[in-house]
């Protein structure tokens, strides 16, 4: 029986509860919320199983050591000190990210090097032998954390994003990252017991996310390389016994998913993403223009977007979010619709009222995840909400 031990799991502002219930689904041990981050305990198989299956984390961490740092000296010395040679070899490769939040470490790129210097030092004084930086695919990828007096140092097990999960190859000029699009699908409640409509779908990113979430697929099963593959215990065996046990746990999907973009060219390449991450039995694109649309049918209607919003709509942003809720009022009663934007002012000109407004971040730009609800019964649209 493997040991069971602590990793941390990176998410984005808001998301902290929607992934604690997934690394809970998913098997993990004490979990806790944090602040864009959740701790957790499992064994290596689990931590396979994390990188492979949770949507809204962008990295998997494995704390190896925390002590306290008053100045460079003490990081130097407590890094140094580590034993190394378990994590990897004298002729191996390395690169080393911080995030710091102290008076005393203010650089993180900084930190990052004199974490290097400590290791690499280590391995010339012991072998002879020194490991080289390679930024992009390391045999060992270090995270250091350092929140005023401490410091954590981790093993990165996923390496890139988890967000990229490797089925986009075509994107538009702002396309929503994967993890941000996982997150508000599963904010939005949808469970895939209805059709589901992205009316300005860009490249594609929230209607591949909703595929997966109806039909249970593990959002990572199309990365090319997890970092942990390439550690000294990687176990190739279990990690196929976890892929395909959560293969396993896959599921039918039988309602419609449907995108809408009026740019020819975001359809082009909405369909190639969906292609890659063979999701088209389940989706269609269409070259609509959302306000000239109205539902076909009368049963309930999922709908998550995420509009155009920023400097570049400034001078029409009033009317074209003001066409956004007329077309919901006039063309799709007994709908759920949701939509992210960064333009709190935009809001206003939607003209209905909200029924829900959750509080996100999309990169660095404060943003509301909105929910309206269409009543049916009336092209009008009783458009208030009690939950």
């Amino acid at each position: 029986m493997e040991d069971n031990f602590k990793m941390v799991a990176k998410t984005l502002f808001g998301f902290e509860e929607i992934l604690a219930k997934e690394l809970t689904q998913l098997g993990a041990m004490h979990v806790k919320q944090g602040v864009r981050n959740v701790s957790f305990e499992g064994d290596k198989g689990f931590m396979y199983k994390a990188n492979l299956g949770i949507r809204t984390a962008i990295k998997i961490l494995k704390p190896i050591k925390t002590f306290r740092v008053n100045n460079e000296k003490d990081l130097y010395t407590n890094v140094y000190r580590m034993d190394w040679s378990k994590y990897m070899k004298s002729s191996g490769t390395l690169a080393v990210s911080a995030t710091v939040n102290s008076t005393v470490f203010t650089h993180s790129q900084y930190t990052a090097l004199k974490v290097k210097d400590a290791i690499v030092d280590k391995f010339r004084d012991e072998t002879g032998e020194r490991p080289n930086i390679d930024l992009r695919f390391p045999d060992l990828k270090i995270n250091v954390h350092i929140d005023r007096s401490m410091c954590t140092i981790s093993l990165d097990t996923s390496g890139e994003s988890l967000h990229k999960r490797g089925y986009k190859t075509a994107t538009n000029i702002a396309p929503i990252n994967e993890v941000l699009a996982a997150g508000l699908i599963m904010l939005s409640g949808w469970d895939g017991q209805t059709d589901f409509i992205d009316p300005m779908c860009g490249s594609g990113t929230i209607l591949a996310e909703a595929a997966m979430i109806a039909c249970n697929i593990p959002p990572n099963l199309m990365r090319k390389e997890f970092a942990f593959e390439r550690w000294n215990d990687w176990d190739v065996e279990l990690f196929e016994k976890i892929e395909e046990s959560l293969l396993k746990k896959t599921r039918d999907f039988h309602h419609k998913m449907v995108g809408y973009d009026k740019s020819p060219s975001a359809v082009a390449k909405a369909n190639d993403n969906i292609k890659n991450a063979q999701l088209d039995d389940f989706i269609t694109i269409k070259h609509e223009d959302f306000f000239k649309t109205q539902r076909a049918g009368e049963e309930k209607l999922h709908i998550v977007f995420n509009p155009p919003y920023g400097e570049r709509l400034d001078i029409e942003m009033e009317s074209f979010y003001k066409n956004i809720g007329d077309t919901l009022k006039q063309g799709y009663p007994n709908t759920d619709a949701w939509f992210i934007t960064s333009n709190l002012e935009a809001i206003k000109h939607v003209g209905l009222r909200p029924s829900r407004k959750i509080k996100l971040m999309n990169a660095k730009l404060e943003s509301r995840l909105v929910k309206y609800v269409m009543y049916a019964g009336s092209k009008k649209g009783k458009y208030m909400d009690n939950d």
